[in-house]
């Protein structure tokens, strides 16, 4: 039992302190043995493998390969509960005795290094750990739970496919759907709030096209070089100059190519670059100013034609029902201390949880769990250096095990619990 529990709270989860070493072993193989969006097909075989031995009704192969476990405990709610399973393409750096070594071809055919810098493994095993314990103690509870391990949630297409593969006609109605997401804060504390919780997020490819040269003779040349390098600084200035202080949006260009050798101006550049908003109106003016941006520098440039802006992928806004987020908060301050329950803002990271939600419309809530190692995280923000402490998509990032493993088991099975019908 942790120091934080009363007994009566640990009686009512069963034996979390019992299942502790399997979820740990379970979590550092995962994170160990990473797959990329859409590829999850271990993962996803480990899920399934857990929820039958907990007694669920198991279907797989759910939007490729999602899976989803459903446990009938009588007449009652049915809540979902939710967790994605995919990876990045990022190379490990955490020095971690379980640190991934996994290199994988992704869809464009290149192979590339593959590391949980984003703790779905993590989210994994807390969803096994809470099936698992909801499994043990059904005796306290009645109505349905669906536990539902999600692919694809890195490249917006996972709920999606699912979605699309008849999540909604397959499967029992949820009265609710949970999810929770284990980012940068003191390990233990969880932090929600009401309303918009994550960002809406825009990915886009800008081609620009020029003609190429020799390097000793630019004037042959429209250089896409420049003309990127034009694009991405004045793609800078939306922000700061078109949008009123009060309305936030973040725009990052991550990915700039360009020609292959040194002295050989190339005939193309492209830009990826990535937009977070949080309301409807400042989207599409930030999407209308990047196209305006991307023509206005071909044509400043004497581009042969306009860029070719492509969208890749698209997530909408995460939006916490009040009503369910008031329920899940009340159930979450009367099992933690009042220290470990936390009210955040909006975040500009980014989801697809909200899909399910609100295209079942059904109330969902989506919260945070803490990762970083307590005292380290209290000395960064006595320090002023908390934007040193690794993010998710760093190479180096890395959740101290305990206490988020059980901690992201809790908040599971604390929130599911104030929808199940108790036992008389």
């Amino acid at each position: 039992m942790t120091t934080t529990q009363t007994d009566a709270s640990a009686a009512r989860l069963g034996n979390l302190q019992g299942l502790l070493p399997a979820l740990e072993e379970l979590y550092t193989d995962i994170h160990a043995h990473p797959e990329l969006s859409m590829q999850e097909t271990r993962t996803a075989a480990l899920a399934a493998d857990h929820l039958r031995a907990a007694g669920y009704e198991v279907t797989t192969g759910v939007g490729k390969t999602g899976v989803v476990g459903l446990l009938r405990n009588g007449e009652g709610p049915t809540v979902m509960l939710r967790a994605d399973m995919d990876a990045l393409p990022v190379k490990e750096a955490t020095g971690a005795s379980y640190a991934s070594k996994v290199e994988a071809v992704d869809r464009e055919g290149t192979s590339v290094p593959v590391m949980h810098a984003c703790g779905h493994d993590l989210h994994v095993t807390w969803l096994v750990g809470a099936a698992t314990l909801m499994a043990q103690t059904r005796a306290q509870w009645q109505g349905t739970l669906m536990a539902v391990f999600q692919p694809g949630e890195e490249t917006a297409e996972g709920a999606r496919a699912m979605i699309d593969d008849g999540l909604f006609q397959r499967f029992p109605k949820p009265d609710v759907v949970l999810g929770q997401h284990v980012m940068v804060g003191p390990a233990g504390a969880v932090a929600g709030r009401t309303g918009v919780i994550t960002s809406a997020a825009d990915s886009l490819e800008i081609r620009l096209f020029g003609r190429g040269a020799h390097g000793s003779m630019p004037q042959a040349s429209i250089d896409p070089v420049v003309m990127a390098a034009a694009t991405v600084l004045r793609l800078q200035t939306i922000v700061s100059r078109e949008l009123a202080p009060t309305e936030a949006a973040v725009i990052t260009v991550g990915s700039l190519q360009a020609g292959t050798k040194e002295n050989v101006i190339p005939d193309e550049a492209v830009i990826k670059l990535n937009v977070r908003t949080f309301d409807e109106g400042v989207r599409k003016r930030v999407l209308d100013a990047i196209t305006r941006v991307a023509n206005a520098e071909a044509a400043a440039s004497g581009a042969p034609r306009p860029p070719q802006i492509t969208p890749l992928d698209r997530y909408a806004l995460v939006n916490n029902d009040a009503a369910a987020a008031a329920r899940v908060v009340e159930a979450f301050r009367a099992f933690f201390p009042p220290q470990r329950v936390r009210q955040t803002g909006p975040t500009s990271a980014s989801e697809d949880f909200g899909s399910f939600g609100a295209e079942w419309h059904v109330p969902s809530v989506f919260w945070f769990v803490g990762g970083t190692d307590a005292d380290t995280y209290a000395k960064a923000k006595a320090e002023n250096r908390l934007n040193e402490i690794p993010t998710n998509h760093n190479p180096r990032f890395l959740p101290v095990i305990h206490p988020t493993l059980e901690t992201g088991v809790e908040t599971l099975m604390v929130a599911a619990r104030a929808w199940l019908s108790p036992t008389t």
